[in-house]
């Protein structure tokens, strides 16, 4: 339940990234050992992670915001249907499961519905490691004959998944993995900073080429998750849009240099240092002429949603063209509920900004479209009342506290 009309104001720290904290979860099972992970969220996508290592026969306690993950026992190869069908992002497990007990059982993923996420380069890139694959009857098995074997993989996209299961496979593999057209997103490079924590040796993470040598055995680490890049970007959303002032602390701007002139363009005011971004938003937001949504340092598509809920009260025309998933505008009948102006064709989302929006019953679709609907209710008149919640848990830690903390009128309430 949100009422609107508050001017946030205040200072937020930024919890650690969902989607650095998966990989490197999966990642542990690599070690053999005991991981302490700091830094890492209160989500329940994190949880369901936390619950394939169980299955797998590790024991993970949480202390603090730490999670102590040892793997010494893991010996399980099989990680049932349910637990796949809760987050797309569970194929990570594949590749660690591949290097460290040679075999790997599993579903296809489910998760948020955003249109086709197909495995295709996962599974053609594991077969040129060596890994043998049979699919039948939505199953994937998958198993090796000794260690994996180096080699070079070309990908047709620079998928982010696709990458991260190559590095965890590859990592104790023999020889040398080289990796072309690898993404490049901030994630990739924390995960592969992990893995060198644990003794891996990989060069240039993070830019096209990646290239991978493989080691006979990783080691225990302590390791600290880097901040959440799209939940510093939706925070930033409801201070700008409802002409507030924020300073988000814990940040890496430097991870967000697609999505920080956004704001300016925007006619907000920005400032940053090592660890902090201070954002003023201005009296009415400005339109944006277009975004595109690319793959990393291109402006990412889990920015998309909120960006779009805040121009939504913008002076002027907006133009969204997202080119990575083909059903991820399924907030907009939700925004236009609230009075939103917003029409859709393909890829592209025209967005003509309203001088008003007005509190409404409405329903979270997946996790960035949850957000944005948090985003404008803030802004709207009146009181939204946000059902489904359950996907925006899957990526921000109590939402409802981060923004009250603000100033902002938000309460979750259970029916």
């Amino acid at each position: 339940m949100v009422q609107g009309g508050a001017r946030l104001l205040g200072e937020l720290p930024v919890h650690g990234a969902k989607n650095s904290s998966l990989p490197i979860l999966a990642a542990s099972l690599l070690s053999g050992g005991e991981t302490v992970l700091y830094n890492c969220p209160r989500l329940t996508d994190v949880d369901a992670a936390v619950e394939i290592l169980q299955v797998l026969g590790c024991t993970v306690r949480r202390e603090e915001d730490a999670l102590v993950i040892d793997s010494s026992r893991a010996a399980h190869t099989e990680i049932p249907e349910k637990l796949m069908h809760e987050m797309r992002s569970s194929i990570v497990f594949l590749g660690a499961m591949l290097a460290r007990l040679s075999r790997a059982r599993l579903s296809f993923p489910g998760g948020c519905e955003l249109g086709p996420r197909p495995i295709d380069l996962h599974i053609a890139s594991l077969k040129r490691l060596g890994v043998q694959i049979t699919e039948e009857y939505g199953c994937i098995d998958c198993r090796t004959e000794g260690r994996l074997q180096g080699t070079k993989i070309t990908l047709s996209f620079p998928s982010v998944g696709a990458t991260e299961n190559i590095l965890l496979a590859s990592v104790l593999a023999q020889g040398e993995t080289v990796i072309h057209n690898a993404a490049q997103e901030p994630e990739i490079v924390d995960l592969a900073n992990y893995l060198t924590a644990c003794g891996a040796r990989i060069r240039d993470a993070g830019k096209s080429t990646l290239v991978v040598e493989g080691v006979e055995r990783l080691h225990s680490a302590e390791y600290t998750v880097m901040p959440d890049r799209i939940a510093a970007t939706t925070y930033l959303c409801g201070a700008a849009v409802t002409g507030g002032e924020i300073l988000l602390t814990s940040a890496h701007s430097g991870d967000m240099e697609s999505v920080l002139p956004v704001f300016e363009q925007a006619g907000c005011r920005l400032e940053t240092e090592p660890g902090r971004i201070h954002l003023i938003g201005p009296r009415r937001l400005t339109a944006v002429k277009e975004l595109r949504t690319m793959p990393y340092p291109g402006f990412p598509t889990d920015a998309q949603a909120p960006i779009m809920a805040m121009l939504a009260r913008a002076e002027g025309t907006s133009v969204f063209v997202e080119n990575i998933f083909e059903s991820r505008y399924k907030h907009v009948g939700e925004l236009c509920r609230m009075g939103a102006d917003i029409h859709t064709e393909g890829k592209v989302a025209v967005v003509r900004g309203v001088e008003k929006l007005y509190g409404a019953s409405v329903e979270a679709t997946d996790l960035r479209g949850g957000a944005a609907l948090v985003v404008a209710a803030l802004a709207a008149d009146g009181i939204t009342r946000i059902g489904s919640v359950g996907h925006i848990d899957r990526g921000y830690e109590a939402i409802e506290d981060a923004f009250s903390v603000l100033g902002g009128s938000v309460r979750r309430i259970r029916e």
